[in-house]
Formats: structure tokens, sequence, C-alpha cells
């Protein structure tokens, strides 16, 4: 339902994330420039990361290169493998 007397302009706080608005909205700039969008809902950044600023492009996501991936985590009673291979009998 988009805004009326009946009902304010709601604001979505989002954790690590933009302040979501139901739209349209218009934004300014705190150098006074004036930014419109007509979508159902506008992401608004806060971290400044954006390329598109005001506007989220969720550039405050963490990203992973590939090839970077973060270690997986070994299932409880899993042996941990070692420099020497796959070896769980205790031995060096």
């Amino acid at each position: 339902m988009p805004n009326s007397p009946d009902r304010p302009t709601r604001v979505t706080l989002a954790a690590d994330g933009p302040l979501l608005v139901e739209g349209p909205v218009e934004v300014v700039g705190d150098d006074g420039t004036l930014y419109t969008s007509r979508r159902f809902t506008a992401a608004i950044c806060t971290c400044r990361r954006t390329r598109t600023y005001p506007w989220c492009d969720t550039s405050h996501r963490r990203r992973v290169k590939p090839g970077d991936q973060e270690p997986r985590q070994r299932n409880p009673g899993e042996p941990e493998k070692g420099a020497g291979g796959d070896r769980t009998d205790g031995a060096a």
C-alpha cells in the first residue's frame, strides 16, 4: 500500500545494510542535489561504499574472491588433514 495520510512512510533499518524506504522517494544530497526514485522500495546507502550514491548497490556486502574461499568447517569427528596427507593413525 503506498504512503497516505492514514499510513506514514515506512523506513526499515537493515543491520549492516541500507535504509529501505517505501517509495516513491526524493533524497536531497549533502550538496543539495535532488535524487528521485519511483521504485516501490528504495535502498539508500549508509556506508558510502556504493558507486551509485545515494542508492545502495550492495557494496557493503563482504566479497570473497574466487580461489580465496574461507576454510571449510570440519565436521565433528572428521580427521584433520596434515601436511603428510590424509593419515589418521596419529603417526607423523
